[in-house]
This record gives structure tokens, sequence and C-alpha cells, in this order.
């Protein structure tokens, strides 16, 4: 286990501990927002959405670097017999088009790109609904926590009976498959 590995565990270790010290009427809970997500169909509508995009974006993009390749090459075939000023101005003709799609590249896919703002725009809502009803059972069961087991959080150890995720698909209304937990999946 590598040190930055140990440091999460152990913090989370003091911190857990230090909660439960300090008030040892607390209650916990977990939640897996894969697993939640994975059940709602808008999410996965969103995401097909997201992944057609990208896959217009990156050939829209390849296109425009095909034709900077095809430009280049004939530029390398007939440079020698340019005179200069021609050899400058398709240089630079090709500087500009070189530059028009990095500038459509960053567009698309960069931080703040076409591609992130319909993400923000399509799940975003989707994750407030999950986060709205994690609120709502937290505030109405009296959990002082509420933990999320996916993205390899580091949770050791999470026993099935404080995974809320089947009631946070509960209250936003949405029929599921049950989790395959290990004791589940040992009594195939």
């Amino acid at each position: 286990m590598g040190g930055k590995n140990m440091k999460k565990l152990l913090l989370t270790a003091a911190i857990l501990f230090s909660l439960g010290f300090g008030a040892s009427a607390q209650k916990f809970a977990y939640v897996n927002t894969d697993y939640i997500l994975d059940n709602i169909p808008e999410y996965a509508d969103a995401q097909t959405q997201l992944d057609e995009l990208s896959i217009q974006w990156q050939k829209e993009i390849e296109v425009k670097f095909a034709e900077i390749d095809k430009m280049f090459k004939n530029f390398q075939n007939e440079a020698v017999l340019l005179p200069e000023d021609m050899k400058k101005k398709r240089e630079d003709d090709i500087i500009k088009k070189e530059k028009e799609g990095k500038d459509l590249q960053k567009k698309r896919f960069g931080k703040d790109g076409d591609l992130f703002k319909k993400r923000q725009e399509l799940i975003k809502p989707i994750q407030e609904k999950v986060y709205n009803a994690i609120d709502e059972i937290s505030t109405s069961d009296n959990y002082a926590v509420v933990f999320d087991k996916a993205n390899n959080a580091t949770l050791i150890y999470t026993n099935p009976k404080y995974d809320i995720s089947e009631q946070v698909l509960d209250k936003l209304g949405y029929t599921y498959k049950p989790q395959q937990t290990p004791s589940s999946k040992s009594k195939k």
C-alpha cells in the first residue's frame, strides 16, 4: 500500500474514531453512486448522448487535421518549385489551419469546452436529484455521515445493512436490480 493511500486510510480512521468517540449516538451509512446512477435510465441516455457527441466532434476534428496533413504533404512535394513568397504564404496557411484545428479541439474537448458544458447540462441535474434524495434520507433517518463507496473510496469494510443506495433509488422512484454483495454472491 502506497504512502498516500496509507495517509488517507489513517486520516479516515482518525476521523471515524474521533466522530465515534465524541458522539457515540451518531448514525452512519453509505451509498454507491455508481450503482445508483447505473439504475437511472436518464443517466444512461445522457451518457449515450455524450458519447455520440464526442464521436461526432472527434470525427470533425480528424477531418480538419486530415486536411492539414494533405496541405502539408502537397506543400512538401511542391516546395522546391515555389517562389519564396508563395512558400511563405503556403506555410502561413498551414499554420493558420493547424491553429484552427487546435482551437476547435479545445472548443469541443477543452476544460470548459462544449463536451464539458453538455455534460453539465445533462448529468448535473441527475446528480442533484441523487444528492437531494440522499440528503432527505439522511435528514429523516438522522444520519450524521453518508459515505460514497464508488470511485475507490477508502472504505476497507462496509456492512451491506448500512448501504442506503436502494433506499435512494426507491426515493427517486426507480426500479432496480438488487446489488450483488459478497454474501449474496457466495450463496449461489
